[in-house]
């Protein structure tokens, strides 16, 4: 805020948070807040703090406009830039009758450095500031808020950040994005974010697709996939947490609950762990590490109009979801090393024609189709477990008949040389 503000509030307390309950006008509120403010490190990881607005807004707007009953609840507001200071008002009272109250009652003073995110109403505070452009006079009226403090430090943006989690996981399930950005439980999160910040390659600016759409004021589509426009992006932020989901085995929070935080010495052992396999796998899948750093834009790779089947295949997101899949079933099943893994995978043609990635795209008069249901993304796994370890002749003879079927097709890798394969498992 400008200069000094003075907001009447009450001061209170609840865990480890002291919040203050104020009354703030429509207008003030509409000015001040935001409906995220960057807690540092990746910009577009950030921006999934604040809730993607959707048709909802419109008929609260509608309602504000509209009705003489108009009621909203509570903001639940961020302070960044710390603590603001808190004065108590002395009230007289000869009777005695607010004995003990008085130290709960005051004014709270911004000098300035402090600016305001929304934690919880984010449709609510859309809501506000379409209706005052509308209706001015709506400025006048006032609205309920509840004032925490923010920290720019590693532990107030993980209390921030931990807030917003649980205000929705109580009042409203939030997505599965917005627990991959924000959820200070769960530890493959924890570790993805991790990774897209400081990551030797995923960790540039642009190399995770974050989310595919953001609008002038806020609303947000999150991305499954990278689109195939995309010229930087080497994987989603789904895919991505699928991948060091995949890749945690042996390390301190393999297997662990997703509600029950790790340790931070566990998670630190096992960032360095996974951080290090996923530099390893995008080396492994077809040299992707050196073409990502060789080539400024990655759309020929991604789509090509002139050599259709010759894209990279590591670059689809079907293709990184089997492969991990894939490369865990075979980890867990003690088949293979993970050396002797990354050595397999590094001998594949990566070409998306060739096998086994044409389980899941289809060549129609020259144009690439991929094909990313169930049936194909089940075939390429088995496809990828006849690859890199099948245990028995008739499982390679049970995947190259599903191709058949799937695909209408025979699989261009033969019985005898798929054979080749198997492992002994005794």
């Amino acid at each position: 805020m400008s200069n000094k503000t003075l907001i009447p509030a009450l001061k209170a307390k609840v865990g480890d948070w002291n919040y203050y309950i104020c009354v703030m006008k429509y207008a003030q509120v509409a000015k001040e807040v935001n409906y995220a403010y960057e807690l540092g490190g990746n910009q577009e990881l950030n921006s999934l703090i604040q809730r993607g607005i959707s048709e909802r807004t419109k008929e609260i707007t509608d309602y504000l406009l509209r009705s003489e009953h108009r009621f909203l609840g509570s903001l639940i507001v961020a302070a960044y830039g710390g603590d603001p200071q808190y004065m108590p008002v002395s009230m007289e009272d000869a009777d005695g009758v607010i004995s003990g109250l008085d130290s709960s009652f005051g004014v709270l003073t911004f000098d300035g450095a402090q600016q305001y995110f929304a934690l919880d109403g984010q449709h609510r505070l859309k809501a506000i500031k379409d209706a005052i452009k509308k209706n001015p006079e709506l400025g006048n009226e006032e609205i309920s808020v509840i004032l925490v403090s923010h920290y720019d430090t590693p532990e107030g943006k993980e209390k921030t950040r931990r807030l917003f989690t649980n205000i929705n996981k109580n009042a409203k399930t939030t997505t599965k994005s917005e627990n991959l950005a924000l959820d200070e439980d769960d530890g493959y999160a924890i570790v993805t974010r991790r990774i897209i910040s400081e990551h030797v390659l995923l960790g540039e600016e642009g190399r995770v697709s974050v989310f595919n759409k953001s609008g002038d004021e806020g609303q947000l589509s999150i991305a499954g996939n990278v689109k195939d426009s995309d010229r930087h992006a080497l994987t989603s932020i789904s895919q991505l947490y699928e991948i060091v989901k995949a890749l945690s085995f042996h390390t301190q929070i393999d297997g662990h609950a997703v509600s029950k935080r790790p340790t931070d010495d566990d998670l630190e052992l096992s960032y360095k762990v996974i951080d290090e396999r996923v530099t390893q796998l995008f080396s492994s899948c077809g040299n992707l590490d050196k073409i990502a750093i060789q080539f400024d834009d990655l759309r020929s790779f991604r789509k090509s109009k002139d050599k259709p089947g010759s894209e990279h295949a590591f670059l689809k997101g079907v293709v990184q979801r089997c492969v991990v899949e894939s490369v865990r079933y075979v980890i867990d099943q003690q088949l293979l090393t993970w050396e002797e893994l990354l050595e397999k995978l590094s001998g594949f043609d990566w070409s998306l024609s060739s096998a086994p990635w044409s389980s899941v795209c289809i060549l129609i008069d020259g144009k690439l189709k991929m094909q990313t249901g169930r049936d194909f993304s089940n075939l390429l796994v088995e496809m990828l477990k006849s690859h890199l370890a099948p245990i028995s002749k008739q499982q390679v003879k049970r995947a190259r008949r599903l191709y058949q079927d799937v695909k209408g097709e025979s699989y261009s890798v033969s019985q005898e040389v798929l054979e080749g394969n198997v492992v002994n498992i005794d």
